[in-house]
This record gives structure tokens, sequence and C-alpha cells, in this order.
């Protein structure tokens, strides 16, 4: 979720499940709105390359090209780093509730106003992947920009830096930061990348409530995996059959069965979780 920030940091006020609707009968039940405060600051980022003038002035062949070309590329990358850096650390990272982003307790009630604990955490020991729902108007992650990525450069023969070092500067600044959204949204695990891992992970999402017991209505849309699970995420989400292991007068063989995951969601496979 993109939001725009006008200040050195931003407050975002994530408030409790609202009520259901329900039959108007009689006068209207007022539900009061649990508040949580959650505030993203914002970040100053830079990148800055030092290039003597002669290099400048000798660059017959666009030598120099490609270096300007790979600093943009990198700066359209700057916002993955940060992001998919935060959803790994959401195992121990606290989000709004107090609880980690990945957590087997976080709290709720449920509609008799009783205390209660939701998980979206799958417990492991391996590489991390996450499910998604990106559908909704609030997000699981939040990209906040306060200034956009903007180039700069001293190329003025009459600057002091030039004039003592004979020296242009090329550089991109920028302040933003990414932060947690609704951990409702997201689901981590660190178990194997099965397909009955998968479908406990989409079954949890689901029948997760809200205050007072209503279901939210959340489906996963986005599977988002490092390069050490990208086989099995592409066996789960594009292979259109799967093995299927049976047991026939005593001898299991393996037997073509249709893969119920494919193109259940959007794959996301990032270098950035490695």
């Amino acid at each position: 979720m993109e939001t725009n920030s006008a200040s050195s940091e931003e407050t975002y006020p994530w408030l409790g499940q609202w009520a259901p609707i329900r039959e108007w009968v009689g006068d209207r039940i007022v539900s009061s709105l649990e508040l949580h405060s959650w505030s993203i600051s914002n970040l100053k980022f830079e990148s800055t390359v030092g290039l003597s003038r002669e290099k400048i002035e000798d660059d017959q062949y666009g030598v120099l090209g490609p270096m300007f070309e790979q600093l943009g590329r990198k700066t359209r990358q700057h916002p993955d780093t940060l992001l998919f850096a935060l959803l790994k650390s959401g195992f121990a990272a606290l989000c709004y509730d107090g609880q980690p982003f990945f957590s087997a307790a976080h709290p709720a009630r449920d509609e008799n106003d009783n205390d209660i604990v939701y998980s979206n955490l799958q417990a492991g020991a391996g590489a991390p992947w996450f499910l998604m729902d990106t559908s909704q108007a609030v997000r699981p992650l939040v990209w906040q920009k306060r200034t956009p990525y903007e180039f700069q450069q001293v190329t003025n023969p009459n600057d002091q830096h030039v004039f003592l070092r004979d020296e242009y500067l090329y550089g991109v600044r920028a302040r933003v930061n990414a932060g947690f959204g609704l951990w409702q949204l997201a689901f981590g695990s660190q178990a194997p990348l099965t397909s009955d891992n998968f479908a406990a992970a989409v079954a949890s999402m689901k029948s997760l409530r809200g205050d007072r017991g209503d279901i939210l209505g959340i489906s996963p849309t986005t599977l988002v995996v490092g390069p050490a699970l990208e086989a099995a995420a592409r066996t789960l989400l594009k292979a259109t059959s799967v093995a299927d292991i049976v047991t026939v007068g005593g001898v299991s063989q393996a037997v073509p069965a249709t893969n119920i995951w494919h193109e259940s969601a959007d794959l996301i496979v990032t270098p950035f979780l490695a």
C-alpha cells in the first residue's frame, strides 16, 4: 500500500474490525472501534558516484552510459530491498498489536467479548515463504514516500568540488521507508512448501474472524518466495498435474493427479529473500 508522507513520520490508526452488517430491527446497535497507533518514520537514502572530468571527456564509446543505467536500475529496486527485508523480519519484528507480525498469538475477541488469539504463523526451520491477500484497500505492507527518488548531479565547472578535485558527482536521494500494515492479510511459514502446508495456510487465512466473530472475507492472492523455494513454488502453482502415490497390491507407485492449486495464486520470486 503506497502512502504519501507530509512529515518526518506518519501515524497509522489501524482500527479494530467493524461490526458485521445486520438486519435493522429496532434502534441501531453502535459498536465501538478499538484504535491502535502505529508509526513509520521516514529514512533518508542516497547513492553517489564520483567521476573525474577526464573520464567524462574521454568517454568516446559510451562506456559510462551503462553505469548510469545501473544506477537507475538500483534505484528502481531499492523499494524491493526494504519491503522484502521487512517481510523476512516479520517473524520477530513487532506490528501494531504488540506481537510479531507473524505470530501465533495475535489478540482478538469473540462474539461473546472473550479474549482469544489468532495465528498467521506456520512454525518450521526452513526457508521462509509468505502468502498474502493483496486485493484489499489496505495491504499487509506499507510503502511510505516523503521525498521520491531524485537524480542529482554536480557538473558545474565553477562548483567548489569540481574546481578543487576536477571531479563530477552523480547521485540519487530519497526519503522513504517500509512498514507493516495489517497482519491479517499475510501468512508466514518456515515449514516445507508442500501442498498440505499451503492448504493449511490458505484455510487459516480464509477462516480469520474479526472482533465479535464476523468472517473477514480474506482470500490469499499472492505467494512470495526466495530463490531456494522457486522450484517448489512453480511446481505447486504452475504444474497442471502432480504425482500421487497410490498402493496397488502392496506396491506403491506414482500416478498423475490433477493439481488443485494450479494458478490459485500469483507467484513472486525475489532474490531479496535469499
